[in-house]
């Protein structure tokens, strides 16, 4: 892969730097998130004319790049990604682009925009989260209700030593949901090991719900822009009623009460996690689209 790296910790700075001049809507575009999921995604990049240009080469699936991120000919750098990915024997295919992106920059005749609505990102207000205000969220009030009605707990902010605490909750979890015989499953369950074997490098805010000095539940998020936190991570016991409702507000009051937006990211078409995210009135979808170049 001429001048294409794979990504490592040296490279967060870099990364950073680019994401905070060209602030980014969808989820995908942290150093974060490429970091923890680089065993699945094997994502490698480089700079070209102020912009990164990231690509992914997910095995179980066909290999595609993220939309080029900088300042400047849009176009002519989405021309020279296809070209990238051409000479590395993909197919020109350009994915999470969203619809601000596709409407600003991209040539209808050039390529060919495909709705990719399975990565559509949940976007809700921040303060809803905290509040659960008004008949809408009565439902969600009533489990928060019960859990603290029922549970003696705290909430703690992650630090070093809760790291292995939280790996603990996670190898639990993935007893109950057999992690090992469901891919998706499996490379979470990789990627959250990654993000926290690596929390203090890679910067990101955590919390946990500990209840008889044990944690049960916990959340990893970040900055995704100015006025967003995206969640990355949020695990909590099953088998305790509330509970997901409780690390969900805790989470959002403890960390993000300063931003307006939290972005709950996709729910890749799952069923299951599309109700979930439903039931929380999401604000706005980021939708996102993907581009294939025309021969």
């Amino acid at each position: 892969m001429t001048d294409f790296k794979k990504i490592d910790l040296t490279h967060k700075p870099l990364f950073d730097r680019i994401f905070a001049e060209n602030p980014p809507q969808v989820s995908e575009l942290t150093f974060t998130n490429l970091f923890m999921w680089r065993h699945r995604n094997r994502p490698a990049w480089r700079v070209h004319d102020g912009f990164l240009f990231i690509v992914m080469r997910p095995e179980e699936e066909p290999g595609f790049a993220l939309p080029p991120v900088g300042k400047g000919d849009v176009r002519a750098a989405l021309e020279e990604l296809s070209d990238d990915l051409m000479s590395l024997r993909m197919e020109p295919r350009i994915s999470r682009a969203d619809k601000a992106f596709v409407e600003a920059h991209v040539d209808r005749k050039r390529f060919e925009v495909i709705e990719d609505p399975a990565n559509h990102d949940y976007v809700y207000l921040t303060h809803e989260l905290i509040e659960l205000p008004g008949n809408k969220f009565h439902q969600k009030k009533n489990h928060l209700n019960k859990f603290i009605k029922n549970y003696k707990y705290e909430y703690q902010t992650l630090d070093t030593d809760l790291v292995d605490c939280f790996l603990n909750l996670q190898e639990v979890w993935c007893e109950l949901k057999d992690c090992d015989l469901t891919p998706g499953l499996f490379h979470e369950n990789q990627a959250i090991c990654q993000a926290l074997a690596n929390y203090e490098d890679l910067g990101f805010e955590g919390g946990a719900i500990l209840i008889d000095k044990k944690v049960e539940a916990f959340a990893l998020g970040e900055k995704l822009n100015p006025d967003t936190a995206v969640i990355h991570v949020e695990k909590a016991n099953p088998d305790i009623p509330g509970l997901y409702a409780a690390i969900n507000q805790q989470f959002c009051s403890e960390h993000w009460n300063n931003v307006t937006y939290i972005n709950r990211e996709q729910d890749l078409g799952v069923e299951g996690l599309r109700k979930a995210k439903k039931s929380y009135h999401p604000h706005h979808m980021v939708e996102k689209f993907t581009l294939i170049r025309n021969s």
